[in-house]
């Protein structure tokens, strides 16, 4: 199989902006461009395949036909494991939370939900909230939600481009306003809002919180800051491993001239958030710029990346 080109799904949540529009080329009636879901076979918003043989198919219609693209032991009808975004903070997201694997299963039929951030751009001053400043018993954690007091308790961390942070199900954390990141997390959209700013949503009510499901899943132990990657440098090519989990392996690459053999034993998602270049394959090429997402089929072969240009590579 060859490589191909995904469309993405545009998400225009209130706390949106205007990046993923003039960044990235990202097309959207809306007026906000909060998320571009570029890779995902979620049902909640579904990948297009945008050029050659499946053109048109949904990226989840193609897996359930090939299951071998995923990889050797993937069957059809398996849930495809990661989700890749885009997401554009204007204004600063809700305080929130996410269940781990089998909390979710029983309670939302879904996947739970451990991701990380790779931070894009950040305007000055602009910071996230990682987890708590210090440990807070079941007492305090529920006096402090319940008494709108929980934002004293969090931790917040400035950022700046080139900045990765690692959140595990459980972690309260929130994207602060001036952030244009990548995340990476598993194939879910269960969150648990824990508090909102009192705002309204675009029908006009109070959004809803969740804040019972949020206390019973909670980790009230302080999260250290993940970090800084170490990076890699070889001929053409720097490197840094961004995250290694049981749920997706993440690396960004800097690429000044080819990075090749790009196929292997699993599926390999290519985001290409800087530069441009060309996918080059057997019979074939792909131009690529600044917000290409590429999808390269488990056992792809002589396939290469040439140009310049720095991707987010996703794989599970």
């Amino acid at each position: 199989m060859r490589p191909f080109l995904l469309k993405p799904v545009i998400k225009d949540y209130i706390w949106g902006g205007t990046r993923l529009r003039e960044r990235f080329g990202k097309v959207s009636d809306a007026e906000r461009l909060a998320e571009s879901w570029e890779l995902s076979c979620h049902p909640d918003g579904e990948s297009i395949i945008a050029d050659g043989e499946f053109k048109g198919m949904t990226l989840s219609e193609f897996i359930r036909q090939h299951p071998e693209a995923v990889g050797k032991d993937f069957r059809s009808g398996d849930r495809f494991p990661v989700l890749v975004k885009l997401i554009d903070a204007k204004d600063d997201l809700s305080l929130q939370v996410h269940p781990d694997d089998a909390y979710a299963e029983k309670y939302e039929h879904d996947s739970g939900k451990t991701e990380m951030w790779y931070v894009i751009e950040a305007d000055e001053g602009a910071e996230i909230i990682y987890g708590f400043k210090k440990k807070l018993s079941d007492i305090e954690l529920r006096r402090a939600v319940t008494e709108n007091r929980v934002m004293d308790a969090v931790r917040r961390v400035p950022v700046k481009a080139g900045d990765t942070f690692f959140i595990k199900s459980g972690t309260i954390h929130a994207i602060g306003k001036g952030i244009l990141l990548a995340e990476i997390q598993q194939s879910s959209n269960v969150t648990y809002r824990v508090y909102d700013y009192n705002r309204l949503g675009i029908d006009g009510k109070p959004r809803e919180l969740h804040i019972e499901k949020a206390l019973e899943v909670m980790d009230t132990e302080p999260s250290e800051v993940y970090p800084t990657p170490e990076t890699e440098r070889t001929h053409g090519l720097k490197l840094q491993h961004l995250a290694d989990c049981p749920y997706f392996h993440v690396m960004k690459l800097d690429i000044y001239d080819s990075l090749n053999d790009v196929g292997r034993s699993c599926f390999v998602h290519v985001l290409v958030i800087d530069g441009s270049g060309e996918v080059e394959y057997d019979g074939g090429k792909i131009d690529i710029t600044k917000g290409s997402s590429v999808f390269f089929p488990c056992g792809t072969e002589n396939c290469r990346i040439t140009g310049k240009c720095s991707v987010i590579m996703t794989t599970a």
